[in-house]
């Protein structure tokens, strides 16, 4: 009996040794610090890899041939060609004797004003943005709406446009020519056959003899002959990307457009269209809202863009012509590729020599004297 007493004590005492002895404060300690977790690393896209130069090409040459039925240019004479730069910078062909063709179509300036619309007589604005004139006599039709079938029918149209350069007629353009010597003996050298050379049919054909002459090259040419170094290999990617994605369907032919005319719209109505473009030509209601395509050469200097200039840069354009015409959204990477492309195709200009404004005669007596009304 008490041995267990005396085992019961210890017992007791050992355990309430430990109850206080759990009951102590133990010193506070820092909790180790843990290493850093390693930065994550961001997964490097792929670098894009370069194409086939050579196949590139060979697909790309398909669809930017001359058409084997288009009929061959005319064989202007070194006469007329000189004759119609003159007219081109002559602004004495509108009423108030300010406007020239170079006036909306400055040769310095591939052919445009960079203007979303040009401003004519008394600073009227048309409704329709002026396309470049070069490379203007490889497309099928003058004007967004086609409504000339050659550029002779086209340099007609401004001269006596009440907008443009307002010219009353016929009579008033021949009588202004006709009163300066130097520009009879002129068409009298550029048009030796007929009793009466100074024509406004004549001052056209002189004019599209010149227009004729307006063409530029660029790295994609020489890239199509054969140079496969002319473009970069992104602008490789992006020619391939314009073959395949599509955009081939409306630019093609050797002015990579300019061939045929499109629906604005194709698969997506564009936003609020007012133009009804090729219908304005044509009365034919299976024409509305269809426009000329216009060429891309040069395409990176002549902005604003579309019919109207209502686009301000390359980028926004692709993206637009994507989803509207190709029913894609098309991807940054594949933008900046286009884009590349698109600006391999801006061209050297001609010699200044060929392209400035000559010196023109002076007036006469009989010249008629500008009009501002």
């Amino acid at each position: 009996m008490t041995r267990n007493r005396l085992l019961l004590g210890f017992t007791l005492s050992v355990m309430g040794t430990g109850l206080f002895a759990g009951c102590e404060r133990s010193p506070d300690k820092a909790p180790e610090a843990k290493p850093p977790a390693p930065a994550p690393v961001a997964e490097q896209a792929p670098k894009p890899s370069a194409p086939d130069a050579a196949a590139v090409a060979k697909l790309a040459s398909h669809f930017f041939q001359a058409p084997r039925n288009q009929a061959p240019l005319p064989e202007d004479t070194a006469e007329q060609v000189a004759l119609g730069r003159m007219l081109f910078h002559e602004p004495r062909l509108s009423k108030n004797h300010d406007v020239s063709c170079n006036s909306c179509h400055g040769l310095d300036t591939y052919g445009v004003d960079n203007k979303a619309l040009s401003e004519g007589h008394k600073k009227q604005k048309g409704s329709r943005n002026s396309p470049t004139v070069y490379n203007a006599a490889r497309h099928i039709a003058q004007f967004w709406d086609g409504r000339a079938a050659t550029l002779e029918a086209q340099a007609e149209g401004p001269m006596m446009n009440p907008v443009e350069m307002a010219m009353p007629d016929a009579k008033r353009v021949e009588a202004t020519l006709g009163s300066i010597p130097e520009y009879s003996t002129r068409f009298r050298a550029a048009f030796p056959k007929g009793n009466k050379p100074v024509t406004l049919a004549n001052a056209a054909r002189a004019l599209a003899a010149f227009e004729r002459t307006l063409t530029t090259s660029s790295r994609f040419d020489r890239f199509l002959a054969g140079e496969h170094s002319a473009l970069s290999a992104q602008e490789q990617r992006g020619l391939e990307a314009f073959v395949t994605t599509g955009c081939t369907t409306c630019h093609n032919g050797p002015a990579v457009g300019g061939a045929s005319f499109q629906k604005l719209g194709l698969v997506e109505a564009y936003p609020a269209l007012t133009d009804a473009g090729r219908f304005d030509a044509t009365k034919n209601e299976d024409d509305r809202g269809y426009f000329r395509v216009p060429t891309l050469r040069d395409v990176e200097m002549t902005g604003p863009y579309l019919h109207d200039g209502s686009v301000n840069d390359l980028p926004t354009m692709v993206r637009l012509m994507g989803r509207y015409q190709l029913g894609r959204t098309l991807k940054d990477g594949e933008v900046d590729d286009l884009v590349a492309f698109l600006k391999s195709l801006t061209g050297e200009l001609p010699p200044a020599e060929r392209i400035s404004a000559p010196p023109l005669p002076a007036s006469t007596k009989r010249t008629p004297k500008p009009d501002p009304s």
